[in-house]
């Protein structure tokens, strides 16, 4: 029974009972249908081996869309609890557990795979190239992130969910006052996938400087490639630091080292900076992509050549640098002293500046553009007014004196969630309904999909403005209740009110791509947008080799170029085409190996823990030694195909 004893919930509550039966349930009517469909070698030989970028990227898109729920979830119940004073809904220690979890999971397993997904479906397109660099490597990325957020689920199903924040700073994160394993989880789980994050920041680097199309120069880079390039970048810089923090932090708990105690030599302000050296670039790499989307978005439906395409790759570049030097903004408040708080102070304030420029030059895009009001452009519009009132109160949390009053309150939250819905959220969700078309072959319903647009805005207005006031009242965040007599009841029930109408904008959309599924028309042609960029040159949905013929780059906006002037884009006479194998090692290892490593380490169970150590180093040595060279798509086979999809693009 001790046994047993390990993996028990320290706080259950009925809620939590009910999640292991629904959890259970869905487990088994998943095995039952895939098993009743005779579905387990599709799904073996079409997903879980693939090494497609475009599946691979649709399997990040599935992953961020559950995680949404789950973390909307959490976002409710938060809401709900603070709706009215002294609520009795969560007690502090399920507040706690669902403030921590929510952080994590919208941050690390919902914005990220969102970017993911359109990186890995849109870059390779984009530029013009079959694949990414390293497609074994890609899939092995996906299945090590996969596996990080299914251990980080369940958590607080089994052994309790990690209570300390989704900073999880030290010493409250330590044994002494992080008791349960929950801890462990957030530690092992964020390593798991952040080592996921950074071979995918190596492998797009890599393909987008090494697999352009021919003609294709770095300034002839469509803005989401450029936007993706410098965020991978900033993930190569950023990700070690939170892979040595974790590292660190993972043998304080169970190793009993030193690093971030208050004894015995350790610092835990450590934990603070090393957290914040990687969590601030962080948000640069969740808004770089998402200024991408909305800058390929607002030019196509504009009907112009993006403004100022030189000054937002300089932008993007300053902003990626400065993205390193602001971190001690974070905790101005911990006693640094002055001068340190001066210089983060203007720094800060300094990164305000690209921002600000890249805002002009999409208003500047849409000066005198024929402005076609689409589901995609309607977001990005709401983005533009949204997301400014999130860096005008972040340069007011920039003044370090200033700051003494904001940090640690509401403002603080409502600023973060000011950036980050407009800024990530919404740009997603321009992405997503931009690309549908691409991905599947039928476009999104377009006015169920402004319908959402508008609740998600309406509801964010809503859910966050009440915060800025509080905030400024007082009211403290990570606080689980409050009494009547400090006044904020109100507002904090509007913030509820907000948080339930952003939660019908997100059935809408899940409506939305089930009506769409049952009844859009699939005759749209590969380019129903009428948009600019090199995606649109191939058919929708794509095939397995892209391109039947590599593209030839005469210009910054070559295929707009191509259909205006009536000019071949796809020239030359179709060829074999060589195309990697699909593999089932990236899933056995990523998934499977490392989620039972993982878990193993979580409980400090150590021979199961070194048995997966020995199959991890097994799978790598078996790929070292295999000799795969891939394969070839013959002529025959890429003509027939380009006949069925309805003929070659030029």
């Amino acid at each position: 029974m001790d046994y047993f004893d390990r993996f028990a919930i320290p706080h259950p509550s009925p809620a939590i009972y009910a999640s292991m039966v629904a959890i259970g349930l869905t487990v088994i009517a998943i095995v039952a249908g895939l098993t009743y469909f005779k579905k387990w070698g599709y799904l073996w030989r079409e997903w879980l081996t693939t090494v497609d970028h475009k599946r691979i990227g649709i399997m990040y898109l599935i992953s961020a869309l559950l995680m949404l729920f789950r973390g909307g979830v959490d976002a409710i119940m938060l809401r709900a609890q603070l709706a009215v004073p002294d609520n009795k809904l969560l007690d502090a220690q399920h507040y706690n557990e669902v403030f921590s979890t929510h952080g994590v999971v919208m941050i690390m397993f919902m914005a990220m795979p969102f970017i993911m997904a359109l990186m890995n479906y849109v870059v390779p397109l984009q530029i013009g190239a079959r694949d990414v660099a390293f497609p074994r490597l890609n899939a092995l990325s996906f299945w090590l992130f996969f596996a990080g957020a299914m251990l980080f689920n369940i958590s607080f199903v089994i052994g309790g969910s990690p209570d300390a924040g989704w900073t999880s700073y030290f010493p409250l994160a330590g044994n002494e006052f992080s008791q349960s394993v929950g801890t462990n989880y957030y530690m092992i789980a964020l390593q798991i996938s952040g080592i996921g994050t950074l071979m995918t920041g190596i492998n797009f680097i890599t393909t987008i400087l090494k697999m352009r199309a021919p003609g294709m120069t770095l300034m002839k880079m469509p803005m989401f490639t450029w936007s993706s390039l410098i965020a991978n970048v900033i993930i190569v810089f950023a990700f070690p630091v939170l892979t040595v923090a974790l590292a660190m932090g993972t043998m304080d708990r169970l190793f009993g080292t030193h690093f971030f105690t208050t004894t015995n030599g350790g610092m835990d302000m450590l934990w603070a900076n090393l957290f914040w050296v990687w969590g601030h670039p962080e948000v640069y790499i969740l808004i770089l992509p998402a200024f991408g989307i909305y800058s390929e978005v607002i030019s196509t439906f504009a009907r112009r050549n993006l403004y100022g395409y030189k000054s937002m790759v300089a932008s993007m570049v300053i902003i990626s640098l400065l993205s390193f030097l602001v971190w001690v903004h974070h905790f101005f408040t911990m006693g640094q002293g002055a001068l340190t708080n001066s210089i983060f102070s203007i720094t800060t304030m300094a990164i305000a500046v690209p921002t600000g420029v890249k805002i002009f030059n999409w208003l500047f895009t849409l000066w005198k553009g024929k402005i076609e009001i689409t589901t995609p452009m309607l977001y990005s519009l709401l983005f533009i007014p949204l997301f400014t009132l999130g860096g005008v109160t972040g340069v007011m949390l920039a003044m370090s004196a200033a700051d003494y009053q904001y940090h640690n309150t509401m403002f603080l939250v409502a600023h973060f969630h000011n950036v980050i819905i407009p800024g990530v959220v919404f740009a997603m969700l321009a992405g997503l309904t931009y690309y549908w078309p691409k991905m599947f072959g039928f476009m999104l319903n377009e006015k169920l999909g402004k319908w959402a647009a508008w609740l998600l805005s309406i509801g964010f207005l809503l859910a966050f403005m009440p915060m800025y006031i509080t905030g400024l009242d007082g009211q403290a965040r990570r606080m689980y209740t409050y009494s009547e007599s400090t006044g904020f009841g109100p507002l904090n029930m509007v913030s509820f009110i907000g948080a339930a109408i952003m939660a019908i904008g997100f059935v809408v959309i899940v409506y939305n791509i089930y009506y769409s599924t049952r009844y859009a028309s699939r005759d749209i042609g590969s380019d129903p947008w009428n948009a600019r960029t090199l995606e649109w040159a191939t058919h929708s949905p794509v095939p397995e080799y892209n391109f039947a013929i590599v593209p030839q780059v005469d210009s910054a906006e070559a295929f707009w170029d191509a259909k205006k002037n009536g000019q071949e884009l796809c020239k030359g006479e179709f060829e074999k085409i060589h195309m990697p194998n699909n593999s089932g090692v990236p899933f056995i290892l990523g998934f499977i190996i490392f989620f039972a490593w993982g878990f193993s380490f979580v409980f400090a169970m150590w021979i199961p823990l070194i048995i997966a150590t020995i199959g991890i180093f097994a799978c790598l040595a078996y790929r070292s030694f295999e000799q795969d060279h891939g394969r070839y798509i013959s002529v025959e086979e890429v003509k027939k195909t380009e006949a069925k999809l309805g003929g070659m693009q030029k």
